[in-house]
């Protein structure tokens, strides 16, 4: 089991989290977390940025209408 140390909401504190044993195959990589002091379950996710293509062109500055 991995252990985390990670702010538990129903503790309303910094709590030692662990993995449980993981029936999909993730190991100690599992994102689903327990405290181990009330028992609160977690998923940890992270996210991976969308990649950004930069081209040459720029951007024009917006027209304004006389008035």
């Amino acid at each position: 089991m991995s252990h985390r140390e990670l702010y538990c909401d129903v503790c309303e504190g910094v709590a030692l989290f662990e993995a449980p044993p993981c029936v999909d195959g993730h190991g100690t990589d599992c994102p689903e977390l327990i405290c181990v002091d009330c028992g609160a379950a977690v998923v940890v996710s992270v996210f991976a940025a969308p990649v950004i293509r930069l081209t040459g062109r720029r951007r024009q500055p917006a027209r304004r209408h006389a008035a």
